[in-house]
């Protein structure tokens, strides 16, 4: 049988950072708007569990749609599925920007999400129609690198907008940075998905297709295993407006004490999860990963025991080595995904996005008010998280483990045993 993989008609560098600005859309409008909560509460006279719902409305239909956009460029191309997305974000961050009231603000805040996946989603699936094996694992290492950047200036970066002007400039940001990533996705990106390749599937089949995917044990193992493992870090994320200024004590302008040591930690393990690509087996460097994050968030409980009042650094220290493990481990998970699906890679990205974006929904609505007022009580939960995602990893481990091949054939909807 004839490969469809097609080869990419832009240097892979170029095609890194444009797929790393994709990719960072999404987080931008997550964490660009933490330093101005208190600011937006003033205004709209809440209080700051309603506050906390815009970046709850923005997850879950994040998670909504994330099953959507990668049938949608299996069928219709990855390029046009990107550039459709993008050009409803940059609308939606306009009503934002405009928005006279919460209510408002919560629509668009919803519109953004519906939208804002397609940079991460479909991003994936290009990284897997151009290469395979250690090359694909050097990519998504050099995009998750660049990714993680955004978590950690986008909270600086909202901090100084803030500092001239007040919260609907930080959506003003994001409709520049948006269209930046339509011009640049218009006059770069490449459609690496021709349509030789596409599948036209009629909604039946689609629903057919993610119940099998959903239902196969080893996707759950995997699926589980990252979303409860990044979990560990995200319950800090969602918390950062408390963490930071409650509990860390510190100002709307002072965001990067977190975010910047715990992105960077992000951005080494990227790094480190490339250069040991065909060096040191996926299932080793795995267990590597795992081992940081264990290490990480049981510092983390044990600090937060013997100490009354956190700060920095040393609150911040476990996780940077929470998200250096995190970021070895990542890219060999969703790469198992991805070739256990040669032929439906957007379906198998949508479904391991949504499975993630759920868990990350519950967390950031419900885990993250709960367990945010008490330092000692967010680091239990962040090492409840990472044992769960351990242990679904130890589980995948025990029929053999993450394996270290991918195929280059396209087949049919039936998942590999081994990548």
């Amino acid at each position: 049988m004839a490969s469809h993989e097609p080869a990419p008609t832009v240097p892979l560098r170029t095609l890194a950072i444009l797929l790393g600005g994709l990719a960072m859309f999404g987080p931008f409008a997550i964490d660009t708007i933490f330093p101005a909560f208190t600011e937006m509460r003033t205004q709209f006279g809440v209080d700051k569990v309603a506050i906390q719902q815009t970046l709850s409305a923005y997850l879950v239909a994040y998670a909504l749609m994330s099953i959507v956009h990668g049938p949608l460029s299996d069928a219709l191309g990855r390029r046009r599925v990107i550039l459709g997305g993008l050009v409803v974000f940059t609308l939606a961050s306009v009503g934002c920007a405009l928005a006279p009231d919460l209510r408002t603000l919560l629509v668009f805040r919803v519109l953004q999400g519906l939208s804002a996946g397609v940079g991460m989603i479909v991003g994936r699936a290009v990284i897997r129609d151009v290469l395979h094996g250690d090359d694909a694992q050097r990519l998504m290492s050099q995009v998750s690198m660049i990714f993680g950047i955004a978590p950690a200036v986008a909270p600086v970066i909202g901090g100084w907008i803030l500092g001239w002007s007040h919260w609907p400039a930080i959506f003003w940001f994001l409709v520049a940075f948006s269209l930046v990533l339509l011009v640049g996705t218009w006059a770069i990106l490449p459609e690496t998905h021709p349509p030789s390749a596409r599948l036209k599937v009629p909604p039946r089949r689609l629903l057919r297709d993610y119940v099998a995917i959903f239902a196969n044990p080893r996707f759950q193992r995997l699926a589980a295993a990252g979303a409860f493992n990044f979990a560990a870090l995200f319950l800090y994320i969602a918390s950062a407006p408390v963490f930071v200024m409650e509990i860390l004590h510190l100002r709307e302008d002072q965001f990067g004490w977190f975010f910047i040591p715990m992105i960077g930690g992000m951005v080494l393990g990227a790094f480190m999860s490339g250069r040991a690509a065909g060096r040191i087996s996926g299932t080793r460097l795995s267990r590597i990963g795992f081992a940081c994050c264990g290490v990480a968030v049981f510092a983390n409980v044990a600090y937060n025991l013997f100490v009354d009042a956190p700060g920095v650094p040393w609150a911040v220290l476990p996780m940077v080595l929470n998200a250096f493990g995190i970021a070895l481990v990542f890219p060999i998970l969703t790469l198992a995904i991805l070739d256990m699906y040669p032929r439906q890679r957007g379906a198998a990205s949508s479904l391991q996005a949504f499975t993630g974006l759920v868990l990350h929904s519950l967390v950031a609505g419900l885990v993250s008010p709960l367990l945010s007022g008490h330092a000692l009580w967010l680091a239990l939960g962040s090492a409840l998280f990472a044992c769960l995602g351990w242990a679904f990893w130890r589980w995948e481990t025990s029929f053999g483990g993450p394996p270290a091949a991918c195929p280059s054939e396209p087949g049919a909807l039936e998942p590999t045993d081994r990548l």
